[in-house]
């Protein structure tokens, strides 16, 4: 494992948080929501909140531990163990808590904040939308000012936890003439405010999770509820991108952790042409593969991590979780990937849980910023930061034989 490059602290969180998947978890929870007879598992929410294992960054005084992304990291990865849904509902109050500390008011604090921390309201996030889920910036949910509340209208899909959900982030336009950067605005919206969610979805893995529809049909909303200023949305989406990134990087190394433990037992164990699998090497070395690929992935998340901790610019940082949350997702699914391959039939059956694991594990490279928008981010922020600085290292295009050959230098 991995204690050589974590602290006492983030090993006394690690532990705390494995002896809570092992013991307060239920087989039979994970069971009920993958056959979709659960909905929300509130209870679950609710026991993380009682052993306060959920908004780890958050300050104190308003129920959180006041400790870093190194910590949460530790905890993400025990936590995603049990898969993708309850490891998005454990990250739920990690991404919407991210917005209400950073940019909320100190009422919206203790309205919201407070009771999520404290296991007493549910949260979720309303953004993507039914004609496009990358194309943040295209949202057609609008909020018009009407006095001292805004009017809602549209809808918002694939909303994780909206089924237990007491409050929404919820994006909308604001000035659909402005800059698109800054044409949208992210309010706080209660359910009871006359928010219509609809359970909607048959989904391939990930069940359980409360994944809905949301649709506001001119549902009023005070406008001490908008989170900043009108317009903020664009300035506030990017700072959450941090949270919905690294959460879900770090959670998939759980599930890809557990699917590869479950194989290598079973390499051990299972026969065949006179001998356990995990002498051949077309199986040991499949072992061997999933090992690198997790080690490489953990080792990118961690970096990703300490490098948010020590103050690493917000240009850094976005590249970083791109980096973290498309290398992760990926490889890990590839880990999984690994670990059926090696148990052959069986591993594709529901006997063991890599079936469901999988399924869970496919969601991972769409969600939250598909692979090919990580992609996107990462040379857009490289090439920025290339061409924007000043390099004080050496000039290796001066050690090429020819390099003075100034004329075939064509640029087009």
């Amino acid at each position: 494992m991995f204690d050589y490059i974590i602290s006492d602290s983030e090993k006394a969180v690690r532990d705390e948080t494995r002896a809570f998947v092992k013991d307060e978890v239920p087989h039979s929870l994970l069971k009920k929501m993958d056959k979709d007879e659960i909905q929300y598992p509130t209870e679950y929410v609710e026991n993380l909140a009682k052993h306060n294992l959920i908004g780890l960054r958050f300050p104190e005084k308003y129920g959180g531990r006041g400790l870093d992304w190194r910590h949460e990291v530790v905890a993400l990865e025990e936590i995603g163990v049990l898969g993708m849904s309850l490891g998005c509902l454990y990250s739920l109050v990690s991404i919407c808590g991210e917005a209400l500390n950073i940019f909320g008011n100190e009422d919206q604090k203790q309205r919201y904040l407070v009771p999520m921390l404290n296991g007493k309201k549910f949260t979720a996030e309303a953004l993507t939308e039914p004609r496009g889920g990358s194309d943040f910036f295209g949202a057609t949910t609008t909020a018009e000012k009407d006095g001292d509340e805004y009017i809602l209208n549209g809808e918002k899909r694939f909303v994780v936890g909206a089924e237990g959900a007491d409050f929404f982030l919820v994006y909308a336009k604001t000035d659909p003439e402005a800059h698109r950067h800054k044409s949208i605005s992210l309010f706080v919206v209660d359910r009871d405010d006359g928010v219509n969610t609809e359970y909607v979805y048959g989904l391939m893995g990930t069940r359980g999770g409360g994944a809905g529809r949301l649709k506001f049909d001119n549902v009023r909303v005070p406008e001490e509820n908008l989170i900043g200023n009108e317009g903020d949305g664009g300035k506030i989406f990017y700072q959450m991108m941090v949270p919905e990134r690294l959460t879900t990087a770090s959670g998939i190394l759980g599930t890809a952790r557990a699917c590869l433990r479950i194989a290598a037992k079973y390499s051990s164990k299972r026969k065949a042409f006179g001998r356990v699998i995990k002498k051949f090497e077309a199986v040991s070395f499949k072992i061997a593969e999933g090992i690198t690929l997790l080690d490489a992935c953990r080792n990118q998340v961690y970096n990703t991590a300490t490098a948010i901790d020590m103050g690493a610019s917000p240009q850094v940082q976005r590249r970083c979780v791109s980096e973290s949350k498309k290398f992760s997702t990926e490889k890990c699914w590839e880990v999984i990937n690994l670990a059926m391959q090696v148990m052959g039939g069986i591993g594709y059956s529901t006997v063991y849980p890599i079936e469901r694991l999988l399924r869970d594990a496919r969601l991972a490279m769409i969600w939250t910023g598909t692979s090919e928008i990580m992609s996107l981010i990462i040379q857009h922020e490289y090439y920025d930061e290339l061409l924007s600085e000043k390099w004080l290292g050496r000039d290796i295009e001066q050690d090429a034989l020819e390099a003075e050959a100034e004329e075939e230098k064509h640029f087009g």
